[in-house]
């Protein structure tokens, strides 16, 4: 199973904010979208970072609730980590936690195609899973 077969699925919808949106906005566009993470974008419309619940967690326990007037770009996590749609869901799997992440865009030859989550890939991987022990079971019924 590729990263393209569940952005087939899931859509290739990514939000996106500027890297100037304050985080207490960027905390009210998480909530009323009900997504974990935002692509940071520059004035150039360029991704520079990628911005989650969790770094904004780390945020207010290092700095406090000033952090909520401070921009994206002050704890969004950069450089950008990113796959392909031709890696497998286990390489992705593997990369998420090598690099202690939860979200990476999917990008193709400089194109973003989408985002997927360590949720996306877990939710793939179970079907997966069922699909196999269905399938064994049906074998096995029939032998």
């Amino acid at each position: 199973m590729t990263i393209a077969a569940i952005l087939a699925v899931k859509g290739s919808e990514v939000v996106m904010v500027s890297d100037t949106m304050v985080i207490k906005d960027v905390i009210a566009l998480l909530h009323t979208r009900s997504i974990g993470a935002v692509l940071v974008t520059d004035d150039a419309s360029d991704v520079v970072g990628v911005l989650s619940e969790r770094d904004i967690i780390h945020g207010l326990a290092t700095t406090g609730p000033a952090i909520l007037e401070q921009t994206a770009k002050t704890l969004m996590t950069s450089p950008v980590v990113t796959c392909r749609p031709t890696d497998s869901v286990p390489e992705v799997m593997t990369l998420i936690t090598h690099r202690r992440i939860r979200h990476v865009p999917v990008v193709d030859e400089g194109n973003l195609l989408g985002i997927v989550s360590i949720g996306d890939l877990v939710k793939r991987r179970i079907e997966e899973v069922e699909q196999e022990a269905a399938a064994l079971k049906s074998y096995i019924a029939t032998s």
